[in-house]
């Protein structure tokens, strides 16, 4: 569904991205993993559409997306949930949905409410409520709702554990097995290997802008590189 090939970016003077080749396939979790600046949201404004790439190529559903602007890439199907959530916090839960469908997919903006609702029901008893005033985890599911009431092809999910409590990390990493098991095809960058891996059907670590590793889950986690990458051992 997804493939980047030989993929190139940066800002100014500095190349962050240096040749990321990954793949996403129909019906797949697959995890791309890396900590703090190795270039996972750069990968995620290139295929995004928000940064031009310097090299390289994406490929969406048979389409040449590279360098295409992000209203198209959404109205292709390609939907991202930002990291930090990016909630418009004076606006209610359900207006906050209900814009998630402004560039795709409104005619079934009703349809696709319900299906939130009932993956979310919580978003349900809290639709008239300011979204600043939801907690963090009733943010992130928020945000999430939001990106499916487009009808992604490919939901894009950046550090949708950043700054949750190890109970509600563990809640919504559930909640995004269940919606993949319903059939959503998910790309999820994440720091948390543990819990991502535990979920993913294939997965890519990325250091200083290259993937250095990548397999299926099961097969990346029992490997030593896994633990140097990470651990420095």
């Amino acid at each position: 569904m997804l493939e980047v090939s030989a993929l190139k970016a940066g800002y100014g003077q500095v190349e962050v991205l240096r040749g990321i080749d990954l793949s996403v396939g129909a019906g797949e979790i697959v995890a791309v993993l890396g900590s703090n600046g190795v270039g996972k949201t750069t990968l995620n404004s290139v295929i995004s559409g928000t940064i031009s790439p310097r090299a390289g190529k994406v490929v969406f559903a048979g389409r040449d997306l590279t360098g295409a602007s992000s209203a198209s890439i959404v109205q292709a199907g390609l939907i991202q949930v930002p990291e930090g959530r990016k909630i418009f916090p004076n606006l209610n839960v359900r207006e906050n949905l209900e814009l998630g469908s402004y560039r795709r997919a409104r005619k079934n903006r009703a349809a696709n409410l319900e299906r939130v609702y009932e993956a979310f029901p919580r978003l349900k008893e809290r639709r008239g409520q300011p979204a600043g005033t939801l907690s963090g985890g009733e943010q992130q599911m928020l945000a999430i709702g939001r990106g499916m009431m487009a009808e992604p092809l490919l939901l894009i999910l950046d550090e949708p554990s950043l700054g949750l409590s190890p109970l509600l990390v563990e809640e919504m990493f559930t909640l995004i097995g269940k919606l993949n098991e319903a059939g959503m095809t998910i790309m999820l960058v994440e720091q948390n290997v543990v819990q991502s891996l535990e979920i993913a059907s294939r997965v890519y670590i990325i250091e200083n802008g290259v993937v250095t590793l990548s397999g299926r889950a099961e097969d990346v986690a029992g490997d030593p590189e896994l633990k140097r990458a990470y651990l420095g051992l």
